[in-house]
């Protein structure tokens, strides 16, 4: 099999190393009609209109009309395909916007915003499993963006991964809560309104100022009916971290 081909020392399964553009093709002879590229778009594909559990080897192979066996050729297990398939869905990253001279916390709040756009528009590919770092060309290219973005500060390479970190958790937490109360929402037939009203129902009957003083204030304030700005919680936790980096960077700027 393909897969099974020498190593080419760069640790990745061959379908990866096809990803990067290190192997052509599995296989001698004739230029096969099925290709990796067709595999992991089909998988997209079906994964954006049934979600990921309807993606499986088995269904893929279907949805392209060839056997199952066949994919093997060129992904060696379900969780290979994933990481193809994650790769496509976030796509390379958007050119900075507004040319150089731009600072740090500008660029990260960009690169943050762009990776949670694409999330929300592909909210499948937070139902993928994380197995480890990223190895794929696009998720390398993001994590190249997040960290040239901290190019020219006083943090420390290490710090680097660590901010990008915690700022990816942030931007993949609140997709994740997104798409549960989506689809939540959607089962239930109910509308978003009417779901938050109903919450606020349960919790003005369960609660009182005695049993529950914080949460009494939280409702007589306007967190749940007032009109907060576009991404409020977002750019909230967002702005909190880079607030952090912030200090750290000064601290080790000053003499």
């Amino acid at each position: 099999m393909a897969n099974e081909a020498e190593d080419d020392g760069t640790g990745l399964p061959a379908s990866l190393a096809m990803a990067w553009g290190l192997r052509e093709r599995p296989g001698k002879g004739p230029r096969p009609t099925l290709t990796l590229q067709r595999i992991v778009d089909a998988a997209v594909t079906l994964a954006a209109a049934e979600g990921m559990d309807a993606v499986s080897m088995g269904r893929v192979a279907k949805e392209l009309g060839v056997s199952t066996m066949s994919l093997y050729r060129y992904v060696t297990a379900k969780e290979e395909l994933y990481i193809l398939m994650a790769d496509a869905g976030v796509g390379t990253p958007p050119e900075p916007a507004g040319g150089e001279g731009r600072g740090w916390r500008e660029l990260l709040s960009e690169w943050a915003f762009a990776q949670r756009a694409v999330l929300m528009a592909n909210s499948w590919i937070v139902r993928i499993p994380l197995t480890g770092a990223p190895v794929s060309p696009n998720q390398l290219a993001w994590m190249e963006r997040g960290l040239a973005a901290m190019t020219g500060t006083a943090l420390r390479e290490g710090e680097k991964v660590s901010a990008i970190i915690l700022i990816g958790g942030l931007v993949r937490n609140e997709a994740t809560m997104v798409a549960d109360m989506m689809d939540a929402i959607v089962k239930s037939g109910v509308s978003p309104d009417r779901v938050l009203g109903q919450y606020v129902r349960t919790l003005r009957l369960m609660t009182g100022p005695d049993t529950h003083p914080a949460v009494t204030r939280l409702l007589e304030s306007d967190a749940f009916t007032g009109a907060d700005e576009p991404d409020f919680q977002f750019r909230f936790g967002l702005d909190r971290i880079l607030d952090g980096l912030a200090a750290l960077i000064s601290e080790r700027s000053t003499p």
